[in-house]
């Protein structure tokens, strides 16, 4: 099994080598990782005691950011490395002020060690997900304590079926796992591991302390007004499509949309679907804009978290595909939230419907239903709120619980 471990990483490497080619975000992963040792000599000295905080990509460093924070305020003289394993992530935060910041070299025995040396980690914090078997192992065998935060497990991962003995000794090398809920627990333990506590989200934290002090944006506040909006976060065309018929039928409304992709052809293709008075916020004029316009267009990446402040309703994008963005960035604000059909892998979507602070939709006149009801129901926009202040708090119990043991 290690030997098909190995063999996929080099192919997975060697696939995204062949997008490259022709492929933004591939070319980004490719050149990030070129002399990537000789980009961590120039910053790092080797004789330091360093925290190594490993994220996925942008979602999870926004998860595991609070624990990084709260970390650096009290102990202010502990020094950080943040590694990505995404372009998406390194790209927006590549100049991070509390740490140092590296893509994470593919995962090989050379690279590993190579990798540890280099930095000298006193512990090792991954949030989420990530399983890396060389870079565990190393640290497992240098005695570093390696964390696992805001970890959620589901039973059709590899570590829990017959065939995942490999998985399952890569999940050894973890110290202990902060899991979100009972189920993620008792898969572990199933498999003996019983160095877990159920301690929630870290993501609850991050997004209450960004509602309670929010970045103004002055030019939106000019674009709405005094009308009602409708935040559209991290949308898709498939969410598009079906948006574009509410500025037609609700004119009173402003719609900001924030797209999940903003290359020149995904905002050509929503000013197409959105025909009527569409702005981009990059050429947004707030002297001289059109009255009439009530539809603008966020083309470029950052502002979504600020957004939601502004907004009476929130739709969240991604759930025509693979699965919804972050609701709670939303729901932080009071906004109950709207969302695709796609939410089955996010217990806080699942939650937000229970509590009525949320809908999923998969049909225009589902949307447009929807939107009608949640816009009347004063007690959605409290329930969103509440949910997630009764929910904060993770990152206070992981912070006791590492530095007691370092």
């Amino acid at each position: 099994m290690l030997l098909l471990y190995t063999l996929g990483i080099k192919g997975y490497n060697l696939i995204i080598w062949i997008f490259s080619l022709f492929n933004t975000k591939a070319k980004l992963f490719i050149n990030g990782r070129k002399k990537i040792f000789d980009q961590i000599a120039e910053k790092i000295n080797p004789n330091d005691k360093h925290v190594w905080f490993h994220f996925a990509s942008l979602g999870e460093f926004e998860q595991g950011r609070p624990v990084l924070e709260k970390l650096k305020s009290l102990y202010p003289q502990r020094k950080i490395v943040v590694t990505f394993f995404s372009p998406s992530g390194y790209e927006i935060r590549k100049n991070y002020a509390l740490a140092d910041v590296f893509y994470l070299p593919i995962d090989t025995p050379s690279n590993a060690k190579r990798f540890v040396k280099a930095i000298n980690p006193e512990m090792a914090i991954f949030t989420k997900y990530e399983f890396w078997h060389f870079y565990f192992k190393e640290l497992a065998d240098q005695n570093i304590p390696l964390y696992v935060i805001s970890g959620i497990f589901r039973p059709s991962q590899a570590f829990f079926k017959w065939y995942g003995g490999f998985y399952r000794n890569i999940l050894k090398s973890v110290t202990y796992f902060f899991v979100q809920n009972e189920e993620s627990k008792n898969l572990l333990v199933s498999i003996g591991l019983n160095n877990v506590i159920i301690n929630g989200d870290t993501r609850f934290d991050r997004v209450y302390e960004n509602a309670q002090l929010p970045k103004k944006l002055e030019t939106i506040e000019r674009f709405i007004g005094d009308s009602p909006s409708l935040i559209c976060g991290s949308t898709w065309p498939e969410d598009e499509k079906l948006l574009s018929v509410l500025p037609a039928k609700y004119p009173d409304w402003k719609f900001i949309i924030a797209p999940h992709e903003i290359h020149e052809s995904h905002i050509e293709s929503i000013e197409k679907q959105f025909s009527a008075g569409t702005l981009r916020f990059s050429v947004f004029d707030a002297e001289t804009i059109n009255q009439n316009s009530n539809i603008l267009i966020i083309d470029n990446i950052g502002m979504l978290s600020s957004l939601y402040q502004y907004g009476k309703l929130a739709y969240i994008g991604g759930g025509f595909g693979t699965g919804i963005h972050n609701t709670l960035e939303a729901a932080a604000f009071g906004l109950p939230v709207i969302f695709g059909p796609k939410y089955d892998k996010f217990q806080e979507a699942k939650d937000l419907i229970a509590i009525g602070a949320a809908k999923s939709i998969s049909s225009t006149t589902e949307l447009i239903n929807a939107f009608d009801e949640l816009i009347v129901d004063e007690k959605a926009a409290v329930a969103a709120r509440n949910y997630v202040e009764d929910k904060k708090g993770a990152t206070d119990q992981i912070i006791a619980m590492i530095t007691k043991s370092n």
